[in-house]
This record gives C-alpha cells, structure tokens and sequence, in this order.
C-alpha cells in the first residue's frame, strides 16, 4: 500500500551547513540570523559557516523585472562556488525567496543542462570561479524543525499561558516561496506545510486553523516596492488579519522575512489609518519568525535578539508565557544608554 505522507517529506541535512544570509531581514528583524547561528553552534552542537563574500541572490530584482534571468543564474553560481571553495555541500538558506529563487535555478538546469553549462562560462569569465550544485539545500526554518525536540527538551519557557496552564493560540504563516513554488521542496508541500505547526506544538502551543491560513501576506514584489501598488498590499494583510481576528490568536509566526515584516507593520498602520487592532483585549497581536520563536523558547533576552525592533509590541506575549525581562533596557545600546523611544501606543492587559 502506498504511503503518500513520503511524498511530503524531505531530506535535510544533519549538520556542516553554509549559510546564506538574507539582504533584507537584517534592516527588519536584526537580530535573528545571529540567533539562529548561535542556536546552532552553542545549543545544538552543529557546524555552520557564512562567508563574508556572499551577496545578494538579486531575489527582489530578478522578481520586479530590474535583474535578468542570466545575471541571478550567475551571482547564484558565484555562491555556490564559495560554498565549494569553503568545503561545504549543505547549504541553508535564510530568506524563502533566496530559498525559492535557488530551487527555481537548480530546477532549470536540470532540465536545461547547456543553460547551466552557459552560466558556468560566465561565472568563469567574471570570477574565475567553478561552482557545484549543493548535495543538499534547505530554508533555516527546515533545521528548527528538523531539531524541534532538541529545542523542546532544553527549552526554558514552553508557548503555554503561564496563568491559565492553556496552550497559547499560534497562527502560522508560511512565505509563498517556501512551498508554492516548488511544493516538492517543502516539509509537507503546499497542502500540508508542517515546517511551522512543528514548532508550535513541539513547544506547547496550539495552531490556528482559518479561512485565509494560506492567503499571501500582501507583500507581492511589485505590489509594496511600486508605490501606487501599495494599496493591494495591505489590503491583503488587512484579508488575512481580519480572517484570524474572531480566534483572538496570541501570536503570528512566518518563515519569511517580508510576510513577517508586512504583518506586524501593516498592523500599525491598519490602527493609524482605522482605528482597527485584531489582537484580544484590544491589541494587536504580535508577529515572529521562526528563529526569534526559538530564541523565546530557549530563554534568551528579548531585547538581544531584537524584539524591541517590531512594531507590534511584544510584552503582553513575554508576560503571558512568564519571560523574564528588564523593560528598562528595551530602547538601551550595549552600553547601556538610552537611545530614543518611539511613541507608543497603549497597549492593554487582558
């Protein structure tokens, strides 16, 4: 008898891992590439390398028609060619449309072996570089959830209402090309994507089910980076927000850094322009990638890995799982010293 959930799975890599940071995500969330590498190298025990020379995949400007297809092939070969130079074969991806753009390319040059073959002449001519496909590539939300147990079994908090004992209520959102485009590449595909609700329940929380789980964010390339467009953007995100609003979620978490980005900053500006929240108690309802979610299970400090940078306040979440936390210290440097706050607004205690 077939056993169709294979079809659903993939093969990620058990350590020895390049890494591929994000050219966006560290002007959003700042802190969680660092998070995620220090999770790997001091709580997980793995090996993982990032080059100083790595670039931009062109993702944003291949996708908005500014870079051509034969120009992203080649700067993609260049970072395969440093993942060879540095005697690694397993690479982790940290932005889903890094991760959808790679597989997009690998996908095109196994069925059109003299494409590759041309890019591989011009990665020569430019760089003097020689390149090899990797023996395994993966988003870095894959690794959390490859390694979700080992995170349960030493995590510090659990996404559980300290006060009620109940299972906080998680909405998942997976980034479009993650698992849309090539469902193959996914952990569960694009009917059955698990790479998020793996984590919520293997650290104690509660996925919400509702009618727009799948909706895109709003982000959409062109619809937010064209000015006029950016109607169409937020009206998406206000889609989706209004469609998990009557399940009172406590909080959001997304593998990608522009559907993370849109849906906690399309809350404030929904507030400003509305008057309209879709969090409990009159909130808004905190957003999260994977890495920050794994740091808050871990027991880091929220403000070392960046959460005082989201635009929807994070307190009301700390306080409801029982994090600890010095809120003096939110809008403070290294050293200590304040550098400004922004003006907030109220945020009400359920």
């Amino acid at each position: 008898m077939k056993q169709y959930w294979k079809d659903y799975q993939k093969d990620i890599a058990d350590d020895n891992y390049f890494y591929v940071r994000s050219c966006i995500r560290q002007n959003f969330f700042p802190g969680a590439e660092n998070l995620f590498i220090d999770i790997l190298k001091n709580k997980l025990g793995k090996t993982v390398f990032e080059d100083a020379e790595h670039t931009t995949c062109t993702g944003i400007g291949y996708h908005t028609d500014v870079v051509p297809l034969e120009t992203t092939m080649t700067v993609i070969a260049r970072q395969f060619a440093l993942m060879k130079e540095k005697g690694y074969r397993n690479m982790i991806a940290s932005c889903v449309t890094s991760f959808g753009l790679y597989s997009e390319v690998l996908d095109m040059w196994k069925h059109q072996p003299e494409l590759r073959e041309k890019i591989a002449g011009y990665l020569m001519e430019a760089t003097g570089r020689t390149f090899v496909e990797p023996e395994n590539m993966v988003h870095a939300s894959d690794i959390l959830y490859k390694y979700r147990n080992e995170i349960a079994s030493i995590a510090k908090y659990k996404l559980i209402n300290k006060t009620t004992g109940e299972p906080l209520k998680v909405v998942d959102h997976i980034g479009c090309h993650y698992a849309k485009t090539f469902p193959e590449r996914g952990v569960g595909g694009s009917e059955f994507p698990q790479v998020l609700t793996g984590l919520i329940t293997a650290w104690g929380g509660q996925t919400v089910d509702y009618p727009e789980r799948r909706h895109c964010c709003g982000f959409g390339f062109r619809n937010y980076l064209v000015q006029p467009n950016r109607g169409y953007s937020i009206s998406q995100s206000k889609i989706k927000l209004e469609s998990m609003k009557p399940y009172e979620p406590d909080l959001i978490v997304a593998n990608c850094p522009g559907c993370s980005m849109f849906l906690d900053r399309w809350q404030y500006t929904l507030e400003e322009t509305e008057g309209t929240v879709y969090g409990a108690c009159g909130n808004k309802i905190p957003v999260f990638t994977h890495e920050e979610l794994a740091g808050l299970v871990l027991g880091y400090d929220p403000w070392e890995i960046g959460l005082q940078t989201h635009q929807v306040p994070v307190e009301g979440l700390l306080d409801k799982i029982g994090v600890e936390y010095n809120p003096g210290l939110k809008y403070t440097d290294r050293q200590g010293n304040l550098i400004g706050e922004p003006e907030m607004i109220n945020q009400h205690v359920c």
